[in-house]
């Protein structure tokens, strides 16, 4: 009877020790647990520190070289520079971490999970999909936490980092310059990008053919991936550059024409790279040629520009008709945050949808610019304009910054030699085969011709930067996404240091003039003072070059001006005048009051005016002198003060184009410019 007392109590007292050994383990582990959390937070929180540390740097050091004017390097690229010294000091500074990384084969399975549940000892643990990996570097995986934590998601940087660059491309333009070279920049976008892209694209094909023959292609590589990098490379960013033309005051045209072509770019990279990525052709062979999958891939690209294009139109629209008909314009706080969400919410909305953000958010910045802003209080205006331009600066260091980094943080690099030069060449040649040859037929059409030396620089100025990174490394799960990202990078490394560093000694090469008033243009002779609309014969040369500096813009005006924007706006004549009798009560719902205490149409602050020959003249009574010499008598009717007199569609117009004329009379003789109205 004790020895069975005795095996119950050393039985029961074996259970109680178990139980509290099992206690002690489980506390040990939840311990360890929050130590690795707390640990994780800690490198979050440097990796975060890192960037913005980069960032501060890079500002003072654009400072510095703004105080000594050193034009050599940009801030794009100093901010790449840094990144590529804390690149070096995180893949060789700090230590690795102890691996626990265990290979588990789950052969009968034939795709990967995007989430695992792993039963370890009864606990179940969740595991979220980070990659393939070659079966080659199985055992070299990153041990190193602090460089996993510094390599960022690449939805990161469409998602929060590039809605910003876009929208501010499209928010701050210039209007009346875009305008002017609207056919010249939609051909260079769209036309050039697609003849860049394919151009690009065939070359690189060889070069990996080139690749294969000689064995130094270890995997596959197929036409459809050289497409795609030819639709990846082909998207410029010429930051660099514009940087430069700005603060040396460069040809407002060859500005315009980089800026324009820059900005639709993008959006026609992004879309052309969707689209080549939609082509699916049908049998065996998925990568050979199918005309039925081209033709759809096609309408891919089409369908996906057109409803991006429409929702970034629609949400601006939306946008305008409520600060219009609320009174959010006496909270002005309200107001800028109302505008700064409605903008980043286009970007969300059309990738949920399917559709393209870059395209949907640019086209909503210029929609906000064209009717929005208009409706918004002074100091929203003011808010709006420097929210953008500050996240679109620290957005875009951000990038180049990560780019620095990312040359010795990304895990799967991949270069290639034959590649890497393959590479340069068919830029250079795609680049060429998209400038000169529309150019020339361009100037077929143009009467303001684009000159060699703008062609020149122009072809030199095809920097790539933020947008081709970002779709590049938007997907590297295979091997030639991971050797394009690679070459990528390299590229655009070399085109922002060399290029844009090269900038000031091209202009100076090309003898493009610097230094001038950036607002406007050149007289087309070498006489002392521009050429203004008159009032006699010439006259109608000056309104011949007006309607060419915009006559797209000129196609849609007089539909816009008569009910879009006094639908969407303040501004415009009241829609009571404009719509017919019918729609009386439509029309004085539509018509707010500030119309009628304002009839003049409002404009927009940061527009600027453009300066065409024919539009000054000097006028000694009844006969106008023109800078070119001619002459003739003056046939324009006139008020009884003396002024000329015009209908209120052309004063809208030129008021719209910043053509409004302002007179100054100086012992007998008329001035007429055509300066900023400032009431």
């Amino acid at each position: 009877m004790q020895l069975a007392v005795r095996s119950g109590l050393l039985l029961l007292l074996r259970a109680r020790g178990l139980r509290a050994g099992e206690r002690s383990s489980s506390a040990m582990e939840e311990i360890a647990t929050e130590k690795e959390a707390e640990e994780s937070h800690r490198q979050d929180s440097v990796s975060l520190l890192t960037f913005i540390l980069l960032l501060t740097l890079t500002i003072l050091t654009i400072w510095l070289f703004k105080h000594r004017r050193v034009r050599f390097l940009h801030e794009t690229g100093l901010a790449m520079i840094y990144g590529l010294i804390v690149g070096v000091i995180l893949r060789y500074g700090s230590p690795s971490s102890s691996g626990h990384d265990k290979p588990f084969s789950c052969s009968q399975e034939d795709r990967p999970f995007t989430t695992l549940l792993i039963n370890v000892s009864g606990k179940f643990f969740e595991y979220t999909l980070k990659g393939e990996i070659s079966p080659g570097k199985i055992h070299n995986v990153e041990q190193n936490d602090m460089l996993r934590k510094v390599t960022f998601d690449p939805e990161v940087f469409f998602n929060i980092l590039l809605p910003p660059i876009i929208f501010h491309a499209g928010y701050s333009l210039k209007k009346r310059h875009f305008f002017r070279n609207l056919g010249s920049i939609l051909a260079y976008a769209f036309l050039g990008t697609a003849v860049s892209c394919f151009i690009i694209g065939n070359l690189m094909y060889g070069v990996v053919k080139l690749m294969k023959l000689v064995g130094q292609l270890s995997d596959k590589f197929y036409y459809t991936d050289c497409l795609l990098f030819g639709a990846v490379i082909s998207a410029t960013d010429p930051v660099t550059v514009l940087a430069i033309f700005n603060e040396l005051h460069a040809d407002v045209d060859l500005y315009a024409l980089l800026f324009g072509e820059s900005v639709l770019n993008d959006a026609v990279a992004i879309v052309l790279s969707s689209s080549i990525v939609a082509y699916q052709p049908t049998g065996e062979n998925t990568h050979a040629f199918d005309a039925a999958a081209f033709f759809k891939s096609v309408g891919v690209f089409l369908g996906i520009f057109s409803g991006s294009f429409m929702m970034g139109a629609v949400t601006g629209v939306v946008t305008a008709l409520v600060t219009k008909f609320t009174k959010l314009h006496c909270f002005p706080l309200l107001e800028t945050a109302l505008f700064f969400l409605m903008s980043w919410s286009t970007f969300l909305l059309a990738e949920a949808c399917g559709f393209t953000g870059v395209v949907a958010v640019l086209f909503c910045g210029i929609t906000q610019a064209h009717y929005t802003y208009n409706n918004l209080s002074v100091e929203s205006r003011s808010r709006t304009k420097q929210l953008f331009e500050v996240l679109h600066f620290l957005a875009e260091n951000f990038i180049f910054s990560y780019m620095g980094l990312a040359l010795f943080t990304f895990q799967k690099h991949i270069f290639s030699p034959i590649f890497i030069i393959g590479a340069f060449i068919a830029i250079f040649l795609g680049r060429a085969a998209h400038i000169y040859p529309l150019s020339f037929f361009l100037n077929l059409g143009r009467r303001h011709k684009i000159s060699w030396n703008f062609q020149h620089m122009m072809m030199f100025s095809g920097l790539r930067g933020a947008m081709a990174f970002a779709l590049a490394i938007r997907d590297t799960a295979t091997y030639s996404h991971q050797m394009m990202f690679s070459t990528t990078l390299l590229i655009v490394f070399f085109t922002v240091w060399i290029i844009g560093g090269g900038t000031t000694p091209m202009l100076s090469w090309l003898n493009i003039r610097v230094g001038v008033d950036p607002d406007q243009d050149p007289p087309p002779s070498n006489d002392s003072f521009q050429v203004l609309q008159g009032d006699g014969p010439d006259s109608e040369r000056g309104n011949r070059t007006k309607q060419e500096s915009a006559w797209l813009f000129r196609l849609w005006y007089s539909f816009d001006h008569n009910y879009l924007k006094p639908i969407l706006t303040h501004s415009g004549p009241p829609l009571t005048t404009t719509l017919p009798s019918c729609c009386g009560l439509l029309a004085r719902c539509l018509t707010t009051p500030q119309v009628y205490d304002n009839q003049e149409q409002l404009r927009e602050e940061d527009s600027d005016f453009i300066l065409n020959d024919g539009d000054l003249t000097l006028t000694y009574g009844d006969t106008t002198i023109t800078a070119n010499g001619s002459s003739g008598s003056r046939t324009a009717t006139t008020s009884l003060d003396g002024r000329k007199t015009k209908s209120s569609s052309e004063e809208a117009l030129e008021h719209e184009l910043g053509m409004g004329d302002h007179e100054v009379t100086s012992r007998g003789t008329r001035l007429v410019f055509p300066l900023e109205d400032n009431a």
